[in-house]
Parts: C-alpha cells; sequence; structure tokens
C-alpha cells in the first residue's frame, strides 16, 4: 500500500515578527560592546553613585591600578556611545550619566548585574535575596563594627537593624554602589534612637512626607541650622523616592554646605517615631504609628515636587518660619 503524506503535525508556519530594527541592534550592540569591560563598568557604577551626581578623573583613577590616561581612555570610550557626557573645569574633567541613558544604566547596574550574580534560597526568603553575597559579608562586617561601638545592645540586635536598613534602602536605589555607605548612616541613626535616652538628651524632631526627597529634608536641615545643636531633626519618608528632589538638593546645599551630599531618602521606622518627642507630618497622612508620649502636628506646606525653584525657594521660606517658631518653643 501506497501513502502519500500530505502534512504533519509540527510543521513551521512563518508569524509576523516584531524583533528590533537593524539600525537599532546596530547601535545597542555597540553599546553593549563598549560597556563589555570590568573597569569600564566599575567606573560607570562609580559615577552613577556619586552623591554629586558626577565623578572627576582624579576619583576614578583610585578605582583600580592604572595609568590615568587609561582612565581617560575607558571613559572616551564610554562617552562616544553617548552613556556619559563630560564637562572640563580648569584642570580635571568631570563625567555624569547622559540623562537620556539614565533608566539603561539605572537597569544595567541595578537589576541585571544583580540577577546575574544572585542566585534565589531554597526557601524563597526575599529578604535573604535582597541581600547579594558579596554585600552580605559587608553588611555583616559594618554590624560587628557597630555592634563594638555600642555594647549595650546584643550582636544580633545591631545585626538585625543594619540588614533590615540595607534591605529597605536597596528596595528604591537606583545603582548598588553606595548601600553599604548609606546603610551605615541609615543604621547607624536607627541605633542611635533606639538608644536614646529621653532624660539627658535634647528635644528630637521627626519630619515625615511621603518621599523624604522635599519639604521633610528641608525642615530636618532648617532645624539643625537655626537650632545650633540644642534640637535634633531626623527626616523619613512613608514612600522613599529615589533620589532628593534636584531644586531641594541644591537648596540644601546653600543650607548646609558639604554636608548636604549626604542627605537621601530614608524610609519611616517605629524607632524614629518611638524616639521623638515631636512628630511633623507634612502630606502624608495617618502613616506614623501612634506612641504614647509623643506629640504630633501637621504642617501643611507645598511640595517641591510640584514647584519650579522659585516655588521650592517659596516652600523653604514657609518652613524656615515655622521652624523658628518650633525651636523657640523647644528650646525656652
Amino acid at each position: 500500500m501506497n501513502l502519500t503524506l500530505t502534512g504533519t503535525a509540527d510543521a513551521c508556519s512563518p508569524v509576523a515578527t516584531h524583533a528590533i530594527g537593524q539600525e537599532a541592534a546596530g547601535t545597542v550592540a555597540a553599546t553593549l560592546k563598549a560597556l563589555a569591560d570590568p573597569l569600564r563598568l566599575r567606573m560607570l557604577s562609580a559615577i552613577a553613585s556619586d552623591p554629586r551626581g558626577e565623578s572627576c578623573v582624579c576619583d576614578l583613577a583610585e578605582l583600580a591600578d592604572v595609568s590615568q590616561p587609561t582612565v581617560s581612555h575607558h571613559l572616551k570610550v564610554l562617552k562616544d556611545v553617548d552613556v556619559l557626557t563630560s564637562e572640563r573645569r580648569g584642570t580635571w574633567v568631570w563625567y555624569r550619566i547622559n540623562p537620556s541613558r539614565r533608566s539603561a544604566v539605572t537597569a544595567l547596574l541595578d537589576s541585571f548585574a544583580p540577577a546575574t550574580m544572585t542566585a534565589p534560597s531554597e526557601d524563597g526568603n526575599s529578604e535573604d535575596r535582597d541581600i547579594r553575597p558579596d554585600f552580605d559579608i559587608r553588611i555583616t562586617h559594618l554590624a560587628d563594627e557597630l555592634a563594638a561601638e555600642i555594647p549595650e545592645l546584643a550582636p544580633e540586635t545591631v545585626l538585625s537593624i543594619v540588614r533590615e536598613s540595607y534591605t529597605s534602602l536597596a528596595r528604591t536605589a537606583k545603582v548598588t554602589g553606595a548601600l553599604v555607605p548609606l546603610t551605615e548612616r541609615f543604621a547607624r541613626q536607627r541605633l542611635a534612637d533606639i538608644t536614646r535616652d529621653r532624660n539627658h538628651s535634647v528635644p528630637q524632631v521627626l519630619f515625615v512626607c511621603v518621599a523624604n526627597a522635599g519639604r521633610s529634608q528641608l525642615a530636618a536641615a532648617l532645624v539643625n541650622q537655626i537650632a545650633g545643636g540644642k534640637v535634633i531633626a531626623r527626616s523619613a519618608g512613608s514612600s522613599p523616592a529615589e533620589i532628593i528632589h534636584p531644586h531641594v538638593r541644591s537648596i540644601l546645599a546653600e543650607i548646609e554646605g558639604d554636608a548636604a551630599a549626604a542627605r537621601f531618602p530614608k524610609p519611616l521606622t517605629d524607632d524614629a517615631v518611638r524616639a521623638a518627642d515631636v512628630v511633623i507630618t507634612m502630606g502624608c497622612g495617618d502613616v506614623c504609628p501612634i506612641i504614647p508620649g509623643v506629640r504630633y502636628d501637621d504642617w501643611a506646606v507645598g511640595d517641591p515636587a510640584l514647584a519650579s525653584r522659585e516655588g521650592v525657594e517659596a516652600i523653604r521660606d514657609d518652613i524656615e518660619g515655622r521652624v523658628r517658631a518650633l525651636v523657640n518653643e523647644l528650646i525656652h
């Protein structure tokens, strides 16, 4: 018997494709080729995580034991594919991430890089997945150092605070290069709040807004400037942003000078509320836990995220007037 096969079940049926275009693919390939160097990736991470928003060639030369011309060559490669922009000031050249490429750099450094280095834990613990192996060693070392400075707290308590601080900041970090120093600052603040003795310390005020990227940062900076150490100010956000608003950061620099570079959005914690004598909410609603003995006020001030530079200056003036009245009340 002769059989004629007229078709098969797994025959290929071509369909329309939606692949990236040839020109776009060429551009992406050129960029990926430029990034395919460990030192270039480290320099890119250093620039992206620099609190100044830019890095000097002299800073980047410290990343590896290579000559400055070699560093300049690698930076030129990244600049040629529009990942970086540069500006010469005097004898030095400063580099920053090209604004049009920042989202791509963020995806590469904050998402793709950790994914290639970390395997999910067997028990599916999300907090363990948040701390990559290389960071876990550094975080544990940081906890040991802080525990030695604060003998009144159990080492396991300090380790827990440090790990929680890292995990909280990592959820909103744009890049991971600065996470360890930011974790140290945040953990130190939390540990200071936990060990605060209300009977032998100056009044403490906590300013809370949604993003901790504008008004609460301004209020805290103004308290520290006006009170001269007679009142301590903290700030936090119910849903912290990735960075401080640019207009606000420039005004913070006018208030605090170089110290403003250390400011960053921080999440709200029960420890901060519990340590405060006064909690000032600024447009974040009823997000603060109610702790007995803590005074709560709400300041209806404008949101810098929606304002121009002139508008932010007006908001600062409004907050400054309120801060002066509050500081005068607390120290007299």
